[in-house]
């Protein structure tokens, strides 16, 4: 049988923007189920990083007390969960397992088909390296995953909220790479000779403040202070909380004081939100529709979400379901910013 390249096959736009979008699904339920695992306090659990091996999770109760021994090290269960049973381990060690595993086969879900595609030479000219690109920050984010989890695993019963935040900035920055690649490569299956569309102005503006407050939102995650008030748009019956302990130097409080953190992200989400309807005013007087409908949508299930989130008391439910539209802005804020770069540019 020969294994000699075939001859190069027409490009495929319209196939491969579908991968992309399905790749994109994976990222974003990876997003959700990532926030369960961090509400649920499981992202600890598992503390060693296989990525081949890992994938088999123990079969027998000899494997499960392994790896429940495994844990009874770590600085979680010593500090925290000392004395939890076997079955409360294996509760917690499910989460954690099925959003590794969700990105395991998010890896083989990109890079065979990947492959496949090159092959064939059905890759149009001059998206081969985006596609490469997007296969290491993936490759990237496995790494930065690991890296978060072992910022708890030696002397802290929690992972690092900035190495939280970088995680989950890395996934929403390939989940809105994938959706606008994806688009790229639908106007060009509608256009051969169609250009990608450029980054304007008002959305990489757009995507910045909306980067911040997303960040803002992982510290506020990562450091527990969404419970530290239950109430809004008070903070103990105040604009800005009485008695709070400020760190040195001043800029520290806006990463490491719970208190100024959960403020911050509090009302830079009308920053936020003013510059996203901008973007979708833009993208509207451009003649752009359906983007425009969604990031509006999103950004008002958003905000309320985040307002409920605090009410409840941070309700796993709530919570998540304000993780999971935050992914679906920036999926929107992706689709919004593409139509208006491809309106502009024609």
């Amino acid at each position: 049988m020969s294994l000699s390249r075939p001859i190069a096959a027409r490009p495929q736009p319209a196939r491969i923007a579908r991968w992309l979008l399905l790749v994109a699904f994976m990222v974003f339920a990876m997003v959700v189920v990532g926030g369960i695992t961090r509400l649920t306090e499981s992202g600890l659990s598992m503390v060693r990083w296989e990525p081949i091996s890992g994938i088999v999770p123990p079969l027998n109760a000899a494997q499960w007390h392994a790896e429940f021994d495994a844990y009874k090290a770590t600085p979680e269960y010593l500090k925290i969960n000392r004395g939890m049973s076997l079955d409360e381990f294996k509760g917690i060690f499910f989460w954690e397992y099925l959003h590794r595993v969700i990105g395991r086969l998010i890896g083989i879900a990109f890079a065979l088909p990947l492959a496949w595609f090159a092959w064939k030479r059905m890759i149009p000219r001059g998206y081969g390296p985006r596609l490469i690109l997007l296969l290491a920050l993936g490759g990237l984010q496995g790494a930065i995953g690991w890296w978060m989890v072992a910022s708890g695993l030696i002397d802290r019963p929690d992972v690092s909220h900035i190495r939280l935040a970088v995680h989950l900035l890395t996934a929403l920055l390939i989940l809105a790479a994938l959706v606008w690649t994806a688009l790229d490569l639908f106007d060009l299956q509608r256009n051969p000779d169609a250009r990608p569309a450029r980054l304007t102005g008002i959305a990489a503006l757009a995507f910045l403040v909306l980067f911040v407050q997303l960040m803002l939102g992982a510290f506020t995650a990562g450091l527990d202070a969404g419970y530290a008030f239950a109430e809004w748009p008070t903070m103990g019956g105040r604009l800005f909380p009485e008695g709070v302990a400020f760190l040195k130097p001043l800029w520290a409080n806006l990463v490491d004081n719970p208190i100024v953190v959960q403020f911050v992200h509090r009302w830079f989400a009308w920053v936020a939100a003013a510059i996203l309807l901008s973007l979708a005013w833009a993208a509207h007087k451009a003649g752009v529709k359906g983007p425009v409908h969604a990031i509006a949508t999103f950004l008002i299930l958003q905000i309320g979400l985040g307002i409920a989130t605090l009410l409840t008391g941070v309700d796993i439910h709530v919570a998540v379901a304000h993780q999971a539209v935050g992914a679906l802005l920036v999926a929107s804020t992706a689709w919004t910013a593409q139509r208006l770069g491809k309106a502009r540019r024609a």
